[in-house]
C-alpha cells in the first residue's frame, strides 16, 4: 500500500555509493527529501539529479537532508555521483525493498517510478511528488514545501 501525505515514513537503512549506512533514524529531527528515480545516467534521471545538485545549498539552508534512491548498485552510483559532482548520497535499493515498502508505483506498469517524499523533522510525510517526465519539478516542489515548513509557526 502506497504511503500518503500525513503518514509516518517507516524506519529504513541502506548503504550509499561509498558503503556508508544511511538510516532514517539518524536524521536528528532534520527534514528529508527522499527522491526515487529509475536509473543512473539516463537523460531524465541526470536532469533530476543535477537539479537537486544545483539547488543543494538552498535545500541545506532549509535544514533538509537529500538522498536519492534507485535499484542501481554502489559502482553505478559512484560513477554517477563522480560524473555529475552530486553533493548528496545515492542509496542502493538493489532489491527494491524500500521502493516496495513505501509503495512507490511503477510508471506505465513497467518502469520504476519517479517519486519524491518531503518528510518533516518528525518523520511525517508532508508532500509527495509524482512526475515521471519533469524531474526538476521535484526540486521546485521540494523547495516550496520546505519553505512553507520553515515559515510555519512552531506548535
Amino acid at each position: 500500500m502506497a504511503l500518503r501525505v500525513g503518514d509516518r515514513l517507516p524506519s529504513f537503512s541502506l548503504l550509499d555509493q561509498d558503503g556508508e549506512r544511511r538510516s532514517s533514524d539518524d536524521l536528528a529531527g532534520r527534514p528529508l527529501v527522499l527522491f526515487f528515480y529509475p536509473k543512473d545516467d539516463t537523460p531524465g534521471c541526470t536532469i533530476e539529479a543535477c537539479s537537486f545538485r544545483d539547488n543543494h545549498c538552498a535545500l541545506n539552508e532549509l535544514g533538509a537532508v537529500i538522498w536519492g534512491v534507485s535499484a542501481d548498485d554502489a559502482v553505478s552510483h559512484r560513477r554517477f555521483v563522480t560524473r555529475h559532482s552530486l553533493p548528496y548520497p545515492l542509496l542502493c535499493d538493489t532489491n527494491n525493498a524500500l521502493r516496495r515498502s513505501l509503495g512507490v508505483p511503477r510508471a506505465m506498469g513497467l518502469l520504476p517510478g519517479r517519486v519524491t517524499y518531503v518528510v518533516d523533522g518528525e518523520g511525517i510525510i508532508r508532500h509527495i511528488i509524482e512526475n515521471l517526465l519533469d524531474g526538476p519539478a521535484h526540486v521546485r516542489e521540494s523547495l516550496r514545501v520546505l519553505n512553507n515548513l520553515a515559515a510555519a509557526p512552531a506548535a
